[in-house]
């Protein structure tokens, strides 16, 4: 019973019978072909006999593995690796079907790869996953062919295995270095001059291009014969709250990702990058009340915490309440605090209903507000318009770019800094932020 349930025909089988029905119906009009159709028919048969005791004569003919990493990243092409070992003593042909999650909406997913005698062969794909939480993997099933093609025996291995969607961990390895390294230009990152500092002495050193000429150390520069000046260290420990909009101005997907996830993902990113600035970073998200709190501490335990947080942010989308969020602040925050909040408004109406709040916070802490430039409006301005429907799109898309950046605007006329970013880009654009903020001093 268990080799009618593993054993499958190939379609070369079916060729090569319907070729020998071909030729029966020829037989009618040339009747010497008659026998010699029956002689491959028996022959047919025979070799499909031989194959199946090729196949199924050895017990465990190959072992299977997929190999899985403990968690995915959102939002990222995750290598997925299966690993075929060969036990028969003949080359052979197999085709994988592995049972991925239905959240990727796969539905002819199949690799094929010629392993040799008593070899092994590793076979990697990759899987982008857009949304967080738990994947489910079924069978990893493996059809073996012979060299002769005409049947296929099923091998099954891993069955059912379960694998959490974490926030993009990937990007943070890539970009966690980044404030420390010498070729952040790689990346797109600014180089910001300094212009303030604190009072806390560090060490003199050589005047270099760039240096702070009001620092100059006129006693050491006299001793050593060379311009010397006074270096200051960068305030420490300091507060940084990361803010997560989770309403509906956030479910707006692109590239399969939505602006929630983007921001996810940024978050956890930026979260590294201050604690390895030696500052607190904390986090909480909200909507109609705040959820996900992390407070901003530095210590070895907190990404941890705030990766954990990030995954379990759950949203129905609902209408964002940016009055609960001033209170839940001025609640909660006593101490001045640099507060990164995503959020995204499409219109200058949309800014004012809840600029009161905003201007509430600005008043005790330094409040960034990061919102997102609608990439398919660029695309529309961009195209050339070849008649007049295309013409109106244009001027409509070009009115909403234009209230983006009126929006800028009116947040700077009250204090509150901003940025405007792509989606693509706002891990980047908001390291960049943090680093402006950190060398100006102005925290």
């Amino acid at each position: 019973m268990k080799l009618f349930k593993s054993l499958y025909i190939n379609n070369f089988f079916f060729y090569s019978l319907l070729s020998i029905v071909g030729l029966f119906i020829c037989a009618f009009i040339f009747p010497a072909l008659y026998n010699g159709t029956w002689y491959l028919l028996l022959i047919l048969l025979t070799f499909v006999f031989l194959d199946i005791l090729i196949i199924f004569f050895t017990k465990s003919g190959i072992e299977g593995t997929r190999i899985l990493s403990e968690k995915l990243s959102n939002g990222d092409d995750n290598e997925i690796k299966v690993s075929i070992k060969n036990f028969y003593t003949f080359p052979i042909a197999v085709k994988i079907i592995d049972e991925i999650p239905f959240q990727f909406q796969i539905r002819n997913f199949e690799i094929k790869q010629k392993i040799k005698a008593s070899s092994e062969n590793e076979i990697n794909y990759f899987l982008r996953p857009t949304e967080r939480g738990e994947y489910h993997f079924g069978n990893l099933n493996v059809y073996v062919s012979s060299p002769l093609h005409l049947i296929s025996r099923r091998f099954q291995f891993d069955h059912n295995r379960m694998v959490p969607t974490y926030p993009s961990y990937i990007q943070l390895r890539k970009y966690s270095l980044m404030a420390f390294s010498n070729t952040l230009f790689q990346y797109g990152i600014k180089k910001i001059r300094k212009i303030g500092h604190t009072m806390e002495f560090e060490q003199i050193k050589e005047y270099t291009q760039g240096d702070d000429i009001r620092t100059l150390n006129w006693k050491a520069t006299a001793k050593k014969n060379a311009l010397m000046v006074n270096q200051f260290q960068d305030e420490k420990s300091q507060s940084v709250y990361m803010i997560i909009d989770k309403g509906r101005v956030m479910k707006m997907p692109f590239n399969g990702l939505s602006l929630l996830d983007y921001a996810i993902n940024a978050t956890l990113v930026l979260s590294s990058v201050i604690l390895k600035k030696q500052d607190k970073a904390g986090m909480f998200a909200f909507s109609k009340k705040v959820e996900n709190r992390v407070f901003a501490e530095r210590r070895s335990s907190q990404m941890q915490k705030i990766l954990d947080s990030l995954y379990n942010i759950k949203t129905d989308y609902y209408e964002s309440d940016f009055s609960r969020l001033y209170t839940d602040i001025k609640k909660n925050i006593n101490q001045r605090s640099l507060i990164i909040l995503y959020t995204n408004f499409e219109t200058m109406d949309g800014l004012h209903r809840q600029l009161p709040y905003l201007k509430g916070i600005a008043k005790n802490h330094l409040l960034v507000v990061i919102f997102f430039n609608n990439t398919e409006l660029n695309e529309i301005i961009n195209n050339k318009a070849e008649n007049i429907q295309e013409v109106y799109d244009k001027v409509i898309a070009e009115k909403f770019a234009f209230e983006k950046r009126l929006i800028v605007n009116e947040l700077k006329k009250y204090g509150i800094y901003s940025v405007l970013t792509q989606p693509e880009n706002l891990t980047l654009d908001t390291i960049n932020k943090y680093l402006e903020i950190k060398a100006r001093g102005i925290l």
